[in-house]
């Protein structure tokens, strides 16, 4: 089911140390496309942030379950409305992952929505919203 999982995976000249300071806060990344409205804390191991976008379409409430400085970050999704959808809270219980690998001379970033599969009626447009933030976050870095 791994393969189904939504991911996205690019490479910047950044260190992990840049690269994690960045993650850690979704304040840096997870914004500037759909009228965002980030608020709580995100740094440290059961820290909760919500996430809300398009003006009411879109709530999440994210808390941080593991943290591995340089390496890792892992939110679980344990709230959802999406408005979009017949089933509102199909994020819950999902994970917001995103893993740093030293390579040569470049940093791999890969990013997993764990639990974002097709089956999801939201899969299109979360997954293509995601393709979007992480296509902005790429682009960002590599500046």
């Amino acid at each position: 089911m791994s393969a189904q999982n939504f991911s996205y995976t690019f490479t910047t000249s950044k260190s992990p140390e840049e690269i994690f300071s960045t993650l850690i806060n979704p304040r840096n990344w997870w914004i500037d496309l759909h009228h965002e409205i980030i608020t709580g804390r995100s740094e440290n191991l059961n820290d909760e942030f919500i996430f809300d976008a398009g003006d009411g379409v879109h709530h999440t409430v994210q808390r941080l379950i593991e943290v591995n400085p340089y390496e890792k970050i892992v939110w679980e999704v344990i709230e959802s409305k999406l408005t979009f959808v017949n089933k509102m809270d199909e994020w819950t219980g999902t994970k917001i992952c995103f893993e740093i690998f030293k390579e040569a001379d470049k940093t791999k970033v890969v990013f997993t929505h764990e639990g974002l599969i097709p089956q999801f009626e939201c899969f299109g447009g979360c997954s293509g919203a995601w393709s979007q933030y992480m296509e902005k976050l790429e682009k960002d870095l590599n500046q």
